[in-house]
C-alpha cells in the first residue's frame, strides 16, 4: 500500500467514526458540517475552549447540552477532533484533510458531504474573522467568493467519470484553500526553544 493509500484509508476511517458518533447519538445533521464549522474557526485565528466546543457540537448534532454529561463517548471523542484538526492544519507537511466520504460512497453522497463541509467552513471563518474577512488579501476573499459558490452547488448533476475528476479537483482546491487562510490568519508559531547546534 503506498502512503497516499493508507493515508487515504486513514481518512477513510476518521469520517467512518464521526458517522458512527453522529449515528449514535441520532444526530440530525451531518458529520463534514461540524468538522467544516471547526475547522474554519481554528483557520480563522479562533481556539475555542472545551465548554463552548462542546456546546457548538451539541447545537449542530441538535443535541441537549446535557448529552456531554450523559455520554461516555462524545467529550473524548469531540475534543480529541479538536486537537486533532489543529494540529493538521498546522503541520508543515500539509497533510491535513476536510472529513469527507471515500470513493466507496455514491458521488452523490460525497458532493453533499464536502458542499456539507463548505458550507460548515465559511460559517466558521464568518464567525471567528467577522470584519476582518473583508481586509483579507484579494487572494483570500476570492477563494472566499469560490467556496461560496461551491457550497451552492447541488448534487443532482449526472454522475459520470469526469464529475468524479472535477468532485477530487473541487475537493483539493478547498483543501489548499483552508491551509490558505489558516496560514494567512494564524501566525506561524515559533519553534521551541532550540538548544544550540554545534557545527
Amino acid at each position: 500500500m503506498s502512503e497516499t493509500d493508507t493515508s487515504g484509508a486513514a481518512r477513510a476511517a476518521e469520517f467512518e467514526r464521526w458517522a458512527n458518533v453522529f449515528t449514535a447519538h441520532k444526530a440530525f445533521s451531518h458529520p463534514s458540517e461540524l468538522h467544516g464549522v471547526l475547522c474554519g474557526r481554528l483557520s480563522a485565528g479562533s481556539r475555542i475552549e472545551e465548554p463552548e466546543w462542546m456546546a457548538m457540537v451539541c447545537e449542530h448534532m441538535g443535541l441537549p447540552e446535557s448529552a456531554v454529561e450523559e455520554s461516555d463517548d462524545l467529550a473524548p471523542f469531540m475534543n480529541k477532533a479538536y486537537d486533532q484538526s489543529l494540529e493538521l492544519l498546522k503541520s508543515a507537511d500539509m497533510s491535513f484533510h476536510p472529513l469527507l466520504p471515500d470513493d466507496d460512497y455514491a458521488i452523490e453522497q460525497r458532493l453533499e458531504a464536502l458542499v456539507a463541509w463548505v458550507r460548515g467552513f465559511l460559517e466558521g471563518m464568518a464567525l471567528s474573522a467577522g470584519e476582518s474577512l473583508g481586509q483579507a488579501p484579494e487572494e483570500i476573499r476570492e477563494l472566499i467568493e469560490d467556496m461560496v459558490a461551491i457550497s451552492q452547488l447541488s448534487e443532482e448533476e449526472d454522475a459520470d467519470d469526469e464529475s468524479e475528476q472535477q468532485l477530487l479537483e473541487i475537493t483539493e482546491y478547498i483543501r489548499l484553500g483552508a491551509l490558505a487562510v489558516f496560514t494567512e490568519f494564524n501566525a506561524p508559531e515559533k519553534p521551541a526553544s532550540q538548544s544550540p547546534t554545534l557545527h
